[in-house]
Parts: C-alpha cells; sequence; structure tokens
C-alpha cells in the first residue's frame, strides 16, 4: 500500500488559501486514492523556529487538528498525529542536517527572504529546518508528498538528502514523489494578490479565516482588490486580483474557470462578488459547525492518542534500522 505524508504548522490562523490549496486537496486525494494510507501531522516544531506564545501554539495545534477532522477525513484511513510527539523525526532531523549542506539550505526560499529584508533575529533551527521537514516525510517512508507550487522547492531538497543518504549507505529511505493540485494549489492575498494568502498576515482584510463569520467573509470578499476593467475574465498578469477571486470561485464550486468566466461575462463584479461570497460562506458554514462540536471532544484526543501510537511504532523502528545504518549506538 502507498503511504502520503503531510504536514501543516501551527502558526496563525487556518484561511480559505490552506482549505482550498491543502486540505480540500488532501480530502479528495482520500477519495480519489483508496489505495492509499495517509499520514497527516500538526508540525509545532517547525512553528517554534520563530518564538511563539505557549499556549496560543498549544491552541492552535488541536484547532488544527480539529478543522482537518472537520473538513472531512476519512478518521478511518488517516493517521492523524503531532510532530513533537514523535521524537524519532526531530532525531533523525539532526542525523540529515549531517547529509544536507550549508549551500543548499542557503538557497531555500524562507532563509533567502528573510536575508533579504535584512532580519537580525534568524534562529539556527530556521537554516536548518528543512532537514526535519525531509525527517518529517522519509521516515514513513513517504510514497508521495502533496505540494503547492512554492512548496517543490522543499520536497526536491528532501528527495536530494533521501538519494544522497541511499547512495552513501545503501537504499533505506523512499524517496517521494509531489502530487501538484491544477487548481486551487495557490490562493492569493485579497488586498495584495501579488502575494499568497497568508494565516500569519497581519492585515486580516487580506486572508479570509477558517473561523471568520459569515459577515466577515462577505466583507472581505467585497472589499477585495479588482481593477478598473470591468470586464470578468481570467488574466492573472494584468487583473491578478479578478483572477484570484475567478479560481477561488472554481475551487470552492469545482467549476472550471472558463465555465465561471462564461457565466459572468455579462455581469459587473459587484454581482460576481455578492456571489461568490455566498459561495465561500456555503463552504465554510458547515465546516465550522463540524469544528464546533469536535475541537473540546474526547473524540479528538482519541483520534491523536490512535495517530500517535501507530506513527511512533513506525518512527521507532525505522530509526532503530537507520541507527544502526550509520553506525551510531552500540549494537
Amino acid at each position: 500500500m502507498k503511504r502520503i505524508v503531510s504536514g501543516i504548522k501551527p502558526t496563525g490562523t487556518l484561511t480559505l488559501g490552506n482549505y482550498l490549496g491543502a486540505i480540500k486537496q488532501f480530502v479528495k486525494l482520500q477519495q480519489k486514492m483508496t489505495d492509499c494510507e495517509f499520514y497527516l501531522f500538526i508540525a509545532d516544531m517547525h512553528a517554534i523556529t520563530t518564538r511563539q506564545v505557549p499556549a496560543e501554539l498549544r491552541k492552535r495545534t488541536l484547532d488544527i487538528a480539529a478543522m482537518y477532522l472537520a473538513c472531512g477525513l476519512d478518521r478511518e484511513r488517516t493517521v492523524l498525529y503531532i510532530q513533537s510527539e514523535i521524537p524519532q523525526q526531530t532525531e533523525l532531523g539532526y542525523i540529515l542536517q549531517s547529509n544536507v549542506y550549508m549551500g543548499e539550505l542557503e538557497r531555500m526560499t524562507q532563509y533567502k527572504d528573510k536575508v533579504a529584508k535584512q532580519e537580525t533575529s534568524i534562529t539556527s533551527s530556521l537554516f536548518t529546518y528543512p532537514a526535519l521537514m525531509a525527517a518529517d516525510i522519509i521516515l514513513y517512508d513517504a510514497d508521495y508528498v502533496p505540494v503547492g507550487d512554492d512548496q517543490k522547492q522543499h520536497l526536491e531538497l528532501t528527495r536530494t538528502i533521501a538519494q544522497r543518504f541511499n547512495n552513501y549507505y545503501g537504499d533505506f529511505f523512499t524517496v517521494p514523489e509531489p502530487l501538484i493540485p491544477e487548481v486551487g494549489a495557490r490562493i492569493m492575498d485579497l488586498q495584495n494578490p501579488e502575494k499568497k494568502m497568508s494565516k500569519s498576515d497581519e492585515n486580516d482584510k487580506g486572508y479570509i479565516s477558517m473561523f471568520d463569520d459569515e459577515a466577515s467573509i462577505r466583507r472581505k470578499i467585497r472589499s477585495a482588490v479588482t481593477d478598473s476593467f470591468g470586464i470578468i475574465r481570467f488574466d492573472p498578469e494584468n487583473q491578478p486580483g479578478l483572477a484570484n477571486l475567478l479560481t477561488i470561485y472554481a475551487s470552492c464550486t469545482d467549476q472550471s474557470i472558463e465555465e465561471i468566466k462564461d457565466q459572468y461575462q455579462d455581469k459587473s463584479y459587484k454581482e460576481f462578488k455578492d456571489d461568490l461570497a455566498e459561495v465561500v460562506v456555503g463552504v465554510l458554514k458547515p465546516i465550522h459547525d463540524a469544528y464546533q462540536t469536535i475541537v473540546k471532544s474526547q473524540e479528538l484526543q482519541d483520534i491523536l492518542d490512535h495517530g500517535r501510537d501507530i506513527a511512533s511504532d513506525y518512527a521507532f523502528k525505522k530509526m532503530r534500522k537507520c541507527k544502526r545504518k550509520i553506525g551510531v549506538g552500540r549494537k
């Protein structure tokens, strides 16, 4: 049986972009790839590469786990767990630091962006975290990893690290392949469509939170940046704001952008935005209701305990073999 592994970092709030670009795609993959098992983790160790408020981090970790379940994950086929509860992931992350070079880490976008901004408080863990990310994936011999366009670089480095390890120590880790959603992989900021919608953005008008009420959702959609052309067409270069809204509509309804464009060719931006707001509310309201039911339930704790036990058992056995491969320890 093939295995798909994915994780999400509990920083900021979950956004519509996270749902359309990752969570919904993960649910659809489960429906499509019935011969696969799914490992899904909350990457709380990655969150602490920047300073976090402990109580808030713990709450967001549970919020995200509950939200994934509310979005329709198949609970029988998903191993859902918290990264920090599997110590072998950080252990392997350290080992993999010895199989990745500083030049490779310096080329990673997140680190380069902070250097370009001349930030002075860059932690060493932010520099080396791609090794931990690789460990998150290859520890479980993932065959596939769902990634958006902006995450390809991380997966390519993971593949490089796995291949380098295998070349030196003999075949041991599975080299994962990417799974890239065709639509909705990259949802942009509503106020600045040149950048990705971010759960860490300080301007809350730019993103729709999965926890927003209906009035907030409608207000943010209606205030989204468009242009002065007044023509509904998909032109990311000249009409990036409108193109983003069309992508959101298509991702929410599973219609093609061409179908939506034809449907609104004689209508105004206001009519289009009003309809889009109702579409987004219609998608998020039942999810929010399901989230409220599960977030403080014993069921959530039981699911996370079960996921931890399964992931921990596999990780322990794999790491025992890994340490024997590289010659550490007494046996």
